[in-house]
């Protein structure tokens, strides 16, 4: 039986097309990936992202207690600033990744991926020494507003300036009447804001934005937009057999920071040197790369492919996955096996997508 986030009747009533995904009934698509994907490049759309998870830490000590269990460093931020993080196991490799606010060092806020909110809290909980976390997932409603238009539309409804707000930044406020946290982050590559709510107002919000011009997006559009960004999806690109260095994502990581779980099995790992890395490639020839078709060299298998799709605006069939630091380089050469076809491809430099 899938979970229904607070918008599922409106997205029933505009058409969407609902499957499961991560156990919550969602919508993957309204008017088609295509028209979706390009409105949200161009103009803006909305995504429901209420399935997502919330998490708080809050008293004296909930700053360091958030910070030990967190690759990135809050300590170096300001209050009204997110960071993107790992969370990490003694392995070091993915509990999950996720972004964290960081109210004030009394007050931190951290959004989790929907198919590891439970895991993630218990993990968190289990990890906790002095303050231990609360879970509000089931407090909040989210909704992100995505496209050069974004910025326009969430501030024609806001009854405060939000020139202030830069990226990865945030700010408490109303939106259409309605309280919420305006977090100026995303998921696609464009400006944008992801507007977190009580559910009970979440319908009047999400209705609200769209009178104000944007358009519903579903869970295909969000897919292909963050592939052609190469943003990293847990449980494809990423998970607990992988760690931020293989993934591209040492930036999250802050050596100078202070001891965090995972920390020691990197530094192992970056002294014997990493034995994979994820990478961008395009294909030469025709075909379309998906997830888990084998990446081949000399007709042995080397890797895999972690995402793929048919990019709306690249035009190109472009795909992420996992080869060894030989084969990392851009320009390197190697074949998909689709279907029993090699199909040869290349490292290309990422984002495969770039604005203009």
């Amino acid at each position: 039986m899938s979970r229904h986030t607070p918008l599922n009747a409106a997205h029933r009533k505009l058409g969407g097309r609902m499957v499961d995904f991560a156990g919550w009934d969602m919508p993957v698509q309204y008017t088609g990936l295509i028209q979706e994907h390009e409105m949200v490049r161009t103009n803006v759309g909305l995504f429901d992202v209420s399935h997502m998870g919330e998490i708080e830490f809050k008293g004296p000590g909930a700053l360091e207690e958030a910070n030990r269990l967190i690759t990135n460093d809050l300590a170096k931020a300001t209050d009204g600033q997110a960071v993107y993080a790992g969370l990490l196991n003694e392995k070091g490799t993915f509990v999950d990744d996720v972004v964290a606010y960081r109210f004030s060092p009394e007050h931190i806020f951290i959004c989790v991926n929907a198919s590891n909110a439970d895991k993630d809290f218990a993990w968190m909980a289990e990890n906790a020494k002095k303050v231990k976390p609360v879970n509000r997932s089931n407090d909040y409603a989210q909704i992100a507003v995505q496209g050069p238009r974004a910025f326009a539309l969430v501030q024609k409804l806001c009854g405060k300036p939000l020139d202030g707000v830069g990226t990865y930044r945030f700010t408490t406020g109303e939106v259409a009447g309605v309280g919420c946290i305006i977090s100026r982050t995303g998921y696609t590559g464009e400006d944008g804001f992801e507007l977190y709510c009580d559910p009970n107002s979440a319908e009047k919000l999400w209705f609200a934005l769209i009178d104000g011009g944007a358009g519903p997006a579903g869970l295909g559009a969000r897919d292909s937009l963050r592939t052609e960004m190469k943003y990293a999806l847990y449980g494809n690109d990423i998970d607990d057999q992988h760690t931020p260095l293989e993934a591209g994502l040492g930036w999250i990581v802050k050596w100078d920071k202070g001891d965090f779980i995972g920390k020691a099995a990197l530094e192992a790992q970056k002294a014997a040197g990493i034995p994979r890395k994820l990478i961008g490639f395009e294909l030469t020839e025709p075909g379309v790369p998906r997830a888990h078709y084998a990446i081949l060299k000399d007709g042995q298998k080397v890797g895999e492919v972690t995402s793929g799709t048919m990019g709306p605006s690249t035009k190109k069939a472009i795909g992420i996955g996992y080869v060894p630091p030989a084969l990392a380089a851009e320009g390197s050469t190697f074949h998909v096996d689709i279907r029993n076809r090699p199909v040869a491809a290349k490292v290309v430099k990422t984002p495969f997508y770039k604005k203009g």
